[in-house]
Order: structure tokens, then sequence, then C-alpha cells
């Protein structure tokens, strides 16, 4: 679950004002808006990466609004993924459990579940230089999934993909939705995943949450059209 309570946050001269809503316990919420408009802003403060000015920031229940980024139990994918040259895809796979000091066994055996869940098993030995960009994204998004989060962050997460890659992406976030049940929120200019993804669509305009809809009480991909046409850059 991720809860804001009236949350202000600065960036520059850009400002998130009092900002308020709620995702269930493994919602998946697709958040557009148009460049500017405060949505990695809004990543950024619930991850605990840019301090906020007012608010309150619950995860699972918890208040983490003063809490360091390692403490929220949060999944975060920037949009340019921050993969480490120097280190491998096994390497990336562990890193979050080393941190939690987790034993030998238990690393590897997370190692290999996320390498087949995403299909990177033939890559564990590679580093960044010389991935698709389709892998690097799936790296990317194993070390945020290695620790398990019950929150997961995605920052344009398919925007710099190939049509086909992006499609096989959203099936692959599709699958981890299901067997996850990780409560997720996705920056995204893209009306395909949109439709393909969200359980809920969220329109930040000019730092305010402006609209909001909910597949099942609404017609979805008319929304989603919608709220795409409002988010261009």
């Amino acid at each position: 679950m991720i809860v804001l309570e009236a949350v202000s946050v600065r960036a520059g001269k850009f400002a998130i004002d009092r900002l308020s809503f709620t995702l269930a316990s493994g919602e998946y919420a697709v958040l557009m808006g148009k460049t500017g408009s405060g949505k990695t802003t809004l990543l950024e403060a619930i991850a605990g990466l840019k301090p906020i000015q007012a608010g309150t920031i619950r995860l699972q229940g918890k208040d983490v609004t003063h809490c360091k980024p390692a403490e929220r139990g949060v999944g975060y994918v920037p949009q340019d993924r921050a993969l480490f040259l120097n280190m491998t895809v096994r390497d990336h796979l562990a890193f979050a459990l080393m941190l939690q000091r987790r034993d030998r066994h238990t690393i590897g055996r997370r190692v290999g579940e996320l390498a087949e869940l995403l299909g990177v098993v033939h890559l564990l030995d590679r580093k960044p230089f010389g991935l698709s960009g389709g892998e690097a994204q799936r790296v990317a998004l194993g070390r945020a999934l290695a620790a398990e989060p019950r929150v997961l962050l995605l920052d344009e997460p398919l925007s710099a993909l190939d049509e086909e890659t992006r499609g096989e992406m959203c099936v692959l976030l599709q699958t981890i939705k299901k067997q996850a049940a990780v409560t997720t929120l996705h920056v995204t200019h893209n009306q395909a995943e949109a439709d393909h993804l969200a359980d809920r669509l969220l329109l930040l305009k000019n730092g305010v949450l402006g609209e909001v809809a909910v597949k099942g009480r609404t017609n979805g991909s008319l929304m989603a059209a919608k709220l795409e046409a409002e988010a261009r850059p």
C-alpha cells in the first residue's frame, strides 16, 4: 500500500503542494503527465531520495516520512537504469541482498529465481556494456525486485525500447504483477503501457493530481487515451 497525505515537495522552482492519494496493496497504478509535471519528483519523494517539506508518506501501513531509502522496503528503477558498469548481471541481482547481509545460499537461490523469471540466465556473467536496451532493463528490474520489496517504483521503464521489446516487457511486468503482488507506481507517456498494465490511471498536472480512473469502473482504454493526450510532452 502507498498512502500520501498532504505531501509537499520542491525541486528548484517546481513544487508539488499538498498531494494526497492511496494505492491499495497489490495495485498497479500508471502515472501520466507532461514533462516537468512532477512525476519523477513524486517517485523520488516516495523512495526517500528527495526530502518533503510537509505531509506524510506511508508504505504498507508504516510511516516512512523520515526513513532512509534503504529502510522503506522500496524497489526503484530510475529512467536511466543506473547500472554499475563494473558489475556483472549476477552481481546486480545480488546487490540488495548483499547489503542486507543475506547468507550465500539465500542470495544464490534468489538470483537464480530472478534470472529465470527475467530471462537473463545466459547473461549472468556479462557486464552492462553491450547489453541490449531490453536486456539492461530486465537487469535493472531484477535488481529492484531482488529483496522482494512490497512497493515498486518505475520511472519510464520502457521509454527507450523498440515496440517489440516494449511488448515483451509489458508481458513480463504483467507476470511480475501476478506473481509478486507488489504495489507498483509506473510513470509513462505511453497509452499502450497504461492499457496493458494499469489497475488505476493517475494524471499529474503542474504538481497536482488532476484525475483518477479505475479499471472496472470506467472504460480503461478510452480513459488511457484521454490521459495520454493530456500527458504528451
